[in-house]
């Protein structure tokens, strides 16, 4: 059964979620407030978080920012009122999954779940060209060695960044179509399962991210194709 660590000051919507969620068959521990909630996560083993954004003792943006910083593979959700796109760039900027906006339904929440759940141990995929498979779970990015299994990516001085899971994931995709041009479309639809307007800012929250940690291997690049998508090209020295 998977563990989820829920954190909701709502009353009302705090039984709802939980009594639901406990339907579908997972192990809820609703907290009500964001310090207790993460002494609770220091103590405990969760596979995925819920977080309000408004909470009492510490808000959900820094609760996500301190349970990042222990855990940088749990997925992360949060659920909340804050609907501006400021609010959602800013929660993906400091490691949040997905953002829902109240009201949502049940069931786009344990749709969003059953995939973070299922993709938080990323399958083994065979890769292609100069990506080496060099055992059971790293591939060789030019310098870097990205190990699919354990979310981390070893760079050429040797720096060692821990992904998160959805990181993991589109590091994981491209390498299954490097040269390859991956339309916005397909790769939203792939990882979050749909695709509209705010999905795409998303996407480009982690491409960046991406960026950022390949920018020590200049022969590594994600490229931006306007108005199409991205392709990873790695030159050979």
């Amino acid at each position: 059964m998977k563990k989820i660590l829920f954190v909701e000051d709502d009353p009302t919507l705090g039984f709802v979620v939980k009594d639901h969620l406990s339907l579908e068959g997972y192990e809820i521990e609703w907290i009500k407030d964001g310090q207790s909630a993460f002494e609770i996560f220091e103590k405990d083993s969760f596979d995925l978080c819920i977080f309000d954004v408004m909470l009492p003792k510490l808000d959900g943006f820094e609760l996500a920012k301190k349970v990042r910083a222990k855990n940088k593979q749990i997925p992360i959700l949060f659920l909340t009122a804050k609907s501006l796109q400021e609010d959602r760039l800013h929660a993906l900027r400091i490691g949040a999954d997905d953002y829902l906006t109240k009201p949502f339904s049940i069931e786009e929440l344990v749709l969003k779940m059953e995939i973070f759940l299922r993709r938080s141990t990323i399958s083994q995929s065979d890769t292609i060209q100069s990506f080496t498979l060099k055992n059971n779970s790293s591939i060789e990015i030019g310098t870097y060695i990205f190990d699919v299994n354990n979310l981390s990516l070893l760079s050429p001085t040797k720096k060692k960044y821990s992904l998160t899971s959805r990181e993991a994931e589109l590091l994981n995709l491209f390498c299954q179509n490097k040269e390859q041009v991956l339309r916005r479309e397909f790769i939203l639809t792939e990882l979050w399962g749909d695709d509209d307007y705010f999905l795409g800012r998303s996407l480009d929250v982690f491409i960046s991210r991406l960026r950022k940690y390949l920018k020590e291997d200049e022969n590594v690049q994600i490229e931006n194709i306007p108005r199409v998508g991205f392709k990873i090209t790695v030159k050979t020295a």
